[in-house]
């Protein structure tokens, strides 16, 4: 009797540990397949596309300019983090920090041009329509919808937020997220990183 429920037992862990490796296996399966193509409007004005950055490593956040607090904050961590890199004699050129907005509707040209100017220079916004920006949305598994609140006028966007890191060839490399400093996302970005030449 003993020697069965030991052998149950058994059973049982090397299940446990058969789910759990396939757990991770999808898991590293579906971070794998997060990204592809797109195209939208830039705030300058100009058409652009994921392959118009091949080469460099995308940070790409997906917010609004409307968002009250967790957008600018986070635009905030990633330009500090960029400044710390070039204080401390980094390129960054081979990094380009995007913002995609999730709420197209009032986050036009001419809107994102103008908030663009608070966070690093580099920093580029892009729009679209609707449809671009769900389509977007989706290859990231960006989750966002549009909130109705009593007592504020217009509304709020519900969205997730991390910034993704792509690489040079456009796969996903890792992400950040709310609990990560500007320090942190200096030091994960040195290694790909040159000095500045004098």
């Amino acid at each position: 009797m003993k020697v069965i429920r030991i052998v149950a037992w058994a059973a049982v862990v090397a299940v446990a540990i058969f789910l759990l490796a396939q757990r991770f296996v999808n898991s590293q399966e579906a971070t794998d397949r997060l990204g592809g193509d797109f195209t939208l409007t830039a705030h300058t004005g100009d058409r652009m596309s994921n392959s118009d950055f091949r080469g460099k490593y995308m940070l790409i956040y997906f917010g609004y300019s409307f968002c009250p607090d967790v957008c600018p904050l986070e635009l905030a961590k990633m330009t500090a983090g960029l400044n710390m890199l070039e204080e401390e004699g980094y390129n960054t050129a081979p990094l380009q920090p995007l913002f995609i907005t999730v709420d197209p509707e009032r986050d036009t040209v001419e809107a994102l041009a103008s908030y663009v100017q608070d966070f690093h220079p580099s920093l580029i916004a892009l729009t679209g329509t609707m449809e671009e920006i769900q389509d977007v949305a989706k290859k990231y598994r960006v989750y966002f919808k549009k909130r109705q609140q009593d007592g504020i006028e217009g509304y709020l966007m519900d969205h997730q937020s991390f910034i993704f890191v792509m690489g040079p060839d456009g796969d996903y490399v890792r992400l950040f997220s709310a609990k990560d400093q500007p320090s942190d996302i200096a030091a994960a970005l040195k290694p790909v990183l040159e000095k500045a030449r004098k």
